[in-house]
């Protein structure tokens, strides 16, 4: 049976809160520190308490760095120790992704090169420990979906090493793009950059609890012991109560007559980079019998707003319809399988508990085409055959 994470992000996401549930929900804390050994890197230990938080009992995780180190720690470095690590490949791959993306936005809040940017020694560790430690923890699990509810950014303003920024700060909130947040009691930070980082690289889906058994769960704790206000984050480890995903989304339509066509391929990469789902043209036909485009967009009920300020600023349209409508999908989840020139993601669907669908990345396949002049099809076709064997499904 399938097992899901949902987090409940009511009082925002950190690292050290997303562990600290884990731990609360009944990962051992020996297991955690066992993965982590498999990664060079040395000055930390540590440390898991229970503690309580407005009359909840919770778990507190810590990440001690056993002195104060001056250094810093860029992303050619962190990438480089991954690859040093004896962890699965499959965890050292998503971890260089996840820094890989927190480098490039604070690269772009800052003007600058990811390789340029450098975190702070102890900041970086805190950080190594979070992230890789997260991963660990999902693999002992044995988690093969991630799910949250929409997170609670917190308000105010947060002193760091670039100022008083405004809550969420900017790299957060950049993080946070394409994610529902809201703000709600306390006047602090609740988001941090690497829970939010996390939560955008994991998490496959935004929204309410959805049907599910729940086996255990967890409570991670804050920092921060706000009066009145229970900082936690509530774990819930489940198997899916449905045979199959479902979630809403919104469906945009607009019919356009007037537009040079050279500009539908400009729109439809700013829709794709800003959240679209799907987005496609059909052949129609317009007013007084002119030959028109119907413009399709699919998103996320989040994005909605954003979608349509971008089909006004780079289309002709003077309106847009839209609707609500709810989907069924296939539980997704990606593996990485090994062919005979090199590796290849592979998104695999189920339902009813059975494989539905294998699909290999298209542009880690084309990527191997090119490099080893090889057809495409010989990538896709090996890539798909690995995958069902290493599940097991093949006939």
């Amino acid at each position: 049976m399938r097992r899901c994470l949902y987090l409940d992000c009511f009082s925002g996401v950190s690292g050290d809160m997303i562990l600290g549930s884990l731990i609360d929900a009944g990962l051992e804390l020996d297991a955690l520190r066992e993965g982590l050994r498999l990664v060079p890197l040395e000055g930390y230990h540590l440390h898991a308490e229970k503690t309580m938080r407005r009359h909840l009992s919770a778990t507190n995780f810590f990440v001690h760095v056993d002195e104060e180190r001056p250094g810093e720690r860029g992303l050619h470095q962190i990438q480089s120790l991954l690859d040093r690590s004896s962890l699965a490949e499959p965890i050292v791959e998503k971890a260089k992704r996840i820094f890989s993306f927190l480098a490039e936005t604070e690269a772009a809040l800052h003007a600058t090169t990811p390789d340029k940017i450098h975190f702070h020694e102890v900041g970086a560790i805190d950080a190594i420990v979070d992230v890789v430690g997260t991963l660990i923890a999902l693999d002992k699990l044995g988690i093969q979906e991630v799910q949250a509810s929409p997170v609670n950014v917190g308000g105010g303003f947060v002193e760091c090493r670039h100022g008083v920024l405004p809550v969420p700060a900017p790299a957060t909130m950049k993080l946070l793009e394409g994610i529902p947040i809201y703000s709600r009691g306390p006047q602090a930070e609740l988001a941090t950059p690497t829970g939010a980082v996390l939560l955008r690289s994991l998490a496959s889906g935004f929204g309410p609890i959805p049907p599910q058994t729940v086996l255990a769960q967890g409570y991670g704790a804050g920092k921060n012991d706000f009066p009145d206000w229970p900082n936690l984050l509530r774990a819930l480890i489940a198997e899916p109560a449905d045979a199959y995903a479902a979630d809403d989304i919104v469906v945009m339509n607009t019919t356009i007559d007037d537009m040079n066509p050279e500009n539908f391929e400009y729109l439809m990469e700013r829709l794709f980079e800003n959240g679209a789902l799907e987005v496609y043209l059909s052949g129609t036909q317009s007013k007084k019998t002119r030959p028109g485009t119907l413009l399709t967009i699919l998103c996320e009920p989040s994005r909605t707003a954003a979608m349509a300020e971008i089909i006004f600023s780079e289309s002709t349209t003077f309106g847009i319809r839209y609707h609500r409508e709810a989907r069924l999908k296939l539980h997704r989840r990606v593996i990485e399988v090994e062919t005979e020139w090199g590796k290849v993601r592979v998104k695999i669907g189920t339902g009813q508990e059975r494989t539905l669908s294998v699909s290999p990345e298209f542009e880690d396949c084309k990527a191997l085409a090119r490099n080893r002049n090889i057809p495409l099809k010989a990538v896709y076709d090996a890539a798909k055959y690995a995958a069902r064997r290493d599940l097991g499904d093949l006939a």
